[in-house]
């Protein structure tokens, strides 16, 4: 069985989505992302996942994300993903 070990997240400025990331290591994380991102907040969404269930939730959020916004990914997911 597949280890619940990723946790999904998002970061904020304001009320705004700037990026949303999946990591095993949240704390890490967020310590990394503050060399080279601007934002206010981490916010974790839900319950740890697996990998691919991570995976997932990150590029269907990415694309809920570009359909509500005019196919602009949040500020800091940069590929044509998203990611």
């Amino acid at each position: 069985m597949a280890k619940r070990d990723t946790y999904k997240y998002e970061l904020t400025k304001g009320n705004r989505v700037v990026y949303v990331g999946i990591t095993n290591n949240p704390e890490r994380r967020e310590m990394e992302h503050h060399q080279d991102k601007d934002f206010d907040k981490m916010r974790i969404i839900g319950n740890a996942s697996t990998l691919d269930g991570a995976s997932q939730w990150e590029t269907n959020r990415i694309q809920t994300y570009m359909n509500n916004h005019n196919g602009n990914t949040p500020l800091y997911n940069q590929n044509e993903h998203g990611k």
